[in-house]
């Protein structure tokens, strides 16, 4: 098995799509394996699914590996902090006018 080396990556450094519908907003975002979107918090609740490649996952200092398909709930203050195992496809849904508020 080959080792990866890990990246952390900023918002920035994400390659990202945008998706609005029905008072929603979706963030799509590709992460390389073995990037790393930094630990973060969010002031809201949101839903987050991972439509590609496996994922550490880590919330509140509980880490799981996640996989395709998979749906989870992070809620407001919760700190948390995606791996990718693999290249990933990461969504986090969110009400729309939070994402708007936040210029998304």
């Amino acid at each position: 098995m080959n080792e990866v080396e890990v990246k952390l990556l900023e918002p920035e450094d994400w390659e990202l799509g945008h998706h609005f519908a029905g008072g929603l907003y979706a963030k799509e975002m590709h992460l390389p394996a073995g990037g790393v979107a930094i630990s973060h918090v969010h002031e809201y609740d949101h839903l987050s699914i991972l439509g590609k490649g496996r994922a550490k996952l880590t919330v509140d200092g509980e880490t799981e590996i996640l996989h395709p398909g998979r749906c989870i709930t992070v809620s407001a203050g919760q700190t948390h902090e995606i791996e990718a195992l693999d290249d990933i496809i990461w969504y986090c849904i969110h009400a729309e006018e939070v994402a708007l508020c936040r210029g998304q």
